[in-house]
């Protein structure tokens, strides 16, 4: 059986293995540097951008801009980069789900280069950049529904989350490329709706991509072998 609610299940249970606590340390520190890097880097822009104004920082307003601006970066586009940085230890994640429930799966995965990581990484973080971008115009007209505009990018990023998490495990097993995808397309929306839905929830949000990834591993496995 690969349902949702048994995966996501299954994923929260090993949230205690070593394993998946080094790998959400590693990944949520990485997350951080990068917000971190990019206000510091930010703090040197706008501290340029008021001399060039002829403005005076005495009161560290340009360090002020910059903790504001990488709030708010933070806040909208965590997301996007949690994911990307996953990316490099999606395989770590695959391989604890494996060793504990599909051991003969593991057996039998297929390692990714880091070139193959950093070129799926880069194309998902793209995308998934490329159709917020679009929904965006929509978004602001739903605005007046109170609801619509928060409900548009979920079902957005559900139906990419979905994809991207089923290809985390997928294509580290795939036989060749002609073989077809192991989940259709309800079961990866259900899977990325759900994640998308946990990236919204304090503190859960900081778990969201790996129970995503381990909750991935669980139904690409059970759908192709479903005696699993």
């Amino acid at each position: 059986m690969n349902s949702l609610p048994r995966a996501l299940a299954l994923s929260f249970s090993q949230l205690g293995d070593p394993a998946i606590l080094q790998i959400i340390f590693k990944s949520l520190l990485i997350t951080l540097g990068i917000f971190l890097v990019v206000g510091w880097g930010l703090s040197f822009g706008f501290e340029a951008a008021l001399e060039w104004a002829g403005l005076e920082d005495g009161g560290g307003a340009s360090t002020l801009l910059a903790v504001l601006a990488t709030i708010i970066g933070a806040w909208l586009l965590f997301r996007f980069v949690a994911l990307f940085v996953l990316q490099f230890f999606a395989e770590d994640v695959v391989r604890a789900v494996e060793a504990k429930h599909y051991p003969d799966a593991a057996s039998a995965a297929r390692s990714l280069s880091f070139g193959e990581e950093l070129k799926n990484g880069i194309r998902a973080t793209l995308r998934a950049l490329l159709a917020n971008l679009l929904a965006l115009p929509f978004a602001v007209m739903l605005l007046v529904t109170g609801i619509g505009t928060a409900l548009l990018f979920w079902a957005v990023n559900g139906f990419l989350l979905g994809r991207e998490l089923q290809d985390m495990v997928w294509l580290r097993h795939r036989v060749d490329e002609s073989e077809l995808a192991p989940l259709g397309q309800g079961k990866r929306f259900m899977l990325g709706g759900a994640v998308a839905g946990l990236l919204l929830v304090p503190f859960l949000n900081l778990l969201a991509p790996v129970l995503g990834a381990a909750s991935a591993t669980h139904m690409v496995h059970r759908s192709r072998s479903p005696h699993a």
